[in-house]
């Protein structure tokens, strides 16, 4: 265990051993490898024992990790602005995908209701049987609010994605003095252990000049996600042919377009794991117990929406969406001179659009069938970078 970070419980370190023994007995049944997107998603997705499946805290000071909606309520109060906006050109209808502990959703709809913009169906995707429980009791005000397990067929109104696509299991690929190899998981001693073996060419395609990149480079291809936009544009093209009304999704995560992405300097990949608000490089401590990411290659999301018929309508910073959608407006509804009150939401305000905190690193992606973002977004709008 590291030294570094805290002792889990023993209920808790039971239930990553219990995972643990599954991880290790699918691995036995596929011949002894499984690639590395096959262990994440079992240690973040298999039920009752997986970090998302579950039942320990996720979010917030007693959990791994704090995401914009809990920081302050202005967050989900500027979405508000820009789902208003779209919603006059479609229907009045939301779709959350992973919606955490439900904040989001309560103040997106709070802010709308204040608005006297109506939502007919508020929809959440959600797998987790425990964060579906949290969410249940956090929108108990808001009828509208359904739940379903996988993607409506058609629709039509806006999606919503706030770190969404991070958590979508990337392959791990290395590049070796031999070619690509694509980098999985084996037993050793009833230990997990990296092993390679021949990759998928098709993996390989996501990389910009890939075979100019040095010996030994490791980094992320996406093809989970990339196959979660294409849904997202059948989904919207369907709502669209059905009613002759477009939708727009806005999605929220941390990283970079291709071009980014892949630099020769980043040789280590963006894999990252979450446990206790500590940050760490290790997907194999604790399975179960920790959230285990990788940063988003938004070239990769764009070209799939694109390839599906929908429309970039803008790619920027959250820093430079936020303030286009009127965060500052928002944060002066509360007196400055009310400094109890002022203060602690102006230091989120500073940590959601500061470029040393989440400001540069996060990305806005928002794609779209028939639909458009007002002009005021324009002048932040990165899409010729991805």
């Amino acid at each position: 265990m590291q030294s570094h970070l805290p002792e889990p419980s023993a209920d808790a370190l039971a239930a990553s051993r219990a995972l643990q023994t599954l991880i290790a007995n699918d691995i036995r049944h596929n011949s002894g490898w499984i690639p590395f997107s096959r262990y994440m998603e079992l240690a973040l997705y298999a039920p009752d024992v997986g970090y998302y499946s579950g039942g320990a805290t996720k979010f917030g000071k007693d959990g791994d990790f704090t995401t914009a909606p809990e920081m302050t309520p202005l967050f989900g109060a500027t979405v508000a602005q820009a789902v208003a906006d779209l919603m006059r050109q479609s229907a009045p209808q939301i779709i959350e995908f992973g919606a955490g502990t439900g904040r989001l959703a309560l103040d997106v709809l709070t802010e709308l209701t204040s608005m006297g913009v109506r939502v007919h169906r508020y929809s959440i995707v959600e797998l987790s049987g425990e964060l579906r429980a949290r969410q249940k009791r956090a929108l108990r005000a808001f009828p509208q609010v359904t739940w379903l397990d996988q993607f409506p067929a058609a629709f039509s109104g806006v999606v919503l994605g706030n770190e969404v696509l991070d958590a979508m299991p990337p392959h791990l690929v290395v590049k070796t003095a031999h070619g690509w190899r694509e980098r999985g998981l084996g037993l050793t001693d009833k230990k997990f252990v990296y092993r390679d073996r021949p990759v998928n060419p098709a993996l390989i395609k996501q990389i910009p000049d890939a075979e100019a990149l040095p010996d030994g480079y490791l980094t992320e291809v996406h093809p989970v996600a990339i196959g979660f936009m294409r849904s997202l544009a059948d989904m919207l093209s369907a709502g669209y042919d059905q009613i002759g009304l477009g939708g727009a999704a806005l999605l929220f995560d941390y990283g970079f377009p291709a071009a980014e992405y892949y630099l020769p300097d980043r040789a280590r990949g963006t894999l990252m794991c979450h446990y206790r608000h500590r940050a760490h490089d290790d997907p194999m401590f604790l399975p179960g117990l920790q959230d285990i990411t990788a940063h988003v290659d938004f070239s990769a999301m764009a070209r799939a929406a694109v390839e599906g018929g929908l429309d970039v309508l803008t790619y920027t910073s959250q820093a430079a969406f936020l303030i286009d959608a009127g965060i500052g407006d928002l944060l002066l509804r509360t007196p400055p001179t009310d400094k109890s009150r002022y203060l602690p939401q102006a230091n989120a305000v500073q940590k959601l659009t500061s470029p040393a905190e989440m400001g540069e690193l996060f990305k806005v992606l928002v794609v779209g069938k028939h639909m458009s973002l007002p002009d005021r977004y324009a002048k932040s709008d990165r899409s010729h970078r991805l």
